[in-house]
């Protein structure tokens, strides 16, 4: 199995340099910089955090016009040691595609999986149906996008391990999912109405967990996520 991956949503730098030092310096981990900390502090967090030897989830959600998501692959790509990047898969195949295609261009891209988000983990059914005027449900729409994202190039998605098996299906295995809306209880929590524990993530086939403030929030944060990967099959 693979590590879970910390989602690093701080309101400071300082907040997020205290907390990863918490743990073991030789203790490596997999993190994601989502926006709120990339608007912070641009690429010096993502040159910091791999300089102390971890991996890199780089979880900007570009939605734009090609050429624009194409080029800012590009310099996503030359930052290095970035191992997962997004988009949203609503912006079409031209967007898709001209996403890998930047990612290629550099070779600090090429070692980059493309992951175009589905539906967010904080949409509900009724969301999906009357805000975003799409009819179907959730799972139609999720499974529509991932079947879109591969066709033009993306490596996997986003969604929540609620719709992992029929998008193995649509797809096939080597199809990355990645879940996040982790929580150790499978209730809506906070702004999340799709989640699944670990466990149930696991049994539906996803290859990686974003877990943010039940290991963040946590009392012992260091015991919080070990418990996190016990769940998920790591320890």
């Amino acid at each position: 199995m693979t590590l879970p991956i910390i989602a690093l949503d701080f309101e400071s730098t300082d907040d997020l340099y205290n907390f990863l030092d918490k743990f073991p310096k030789d203790e490596h981990l997999f993190v994601k910089i989502g926006m709120e900390m990339f608007y912070q502090a641009g690429p010096s967090i993502v040159k910091e955090i791999s300089r102390r030897g971890h991996d890199i989830f780089l979880d900007l959600k570009l939605h734009d016009i090609p050429n624009t998501v194409k080029r800012a692959m590009h310099i996503i790509g030359e930052l290095g040691n970035i191992k997962l990047t997004t988009i949203h898969a609503a912006g079409g195949s031209k967007m898709i595609t001209a996403a890998k295609e930047g990612l290629l261009s550099t070779p600090g891209g090429q070692d980059t999986k493309l992951l175009a988000i589905t539906q967010l983990t904080s949409t509900s059914q009724q969301q999906l149906n009357s805000e975003q005027n799409i009819s179907g449900t959730i799972m139609d729409s999720v499974v529509n996008y991932a079947q879109l994202a591969k066709q033009n190039g993306a490596d996997g998605v986003v969604s929540s391990g609620l719709e992992v098996t029929a998008i193995k299906q649509a797809t096939d295995n080597d199809f990355l999912c990645v879940t996040p809306g982790i929580r150790l209880i499978a209730e809506p929590d906070q702004d999340q109405t799709r989640v699944v524990t670990p466990e149930i993530a696991r049994a539906n086939g996803s290859d990686y967990i974003v877990v943010g403030r039940p290991i963040t929030r946590a009392t012992d944060v260091v015991a919080a996520y070990q418990k996190i990967k016990t769940n998920w099959g790591q320890n």
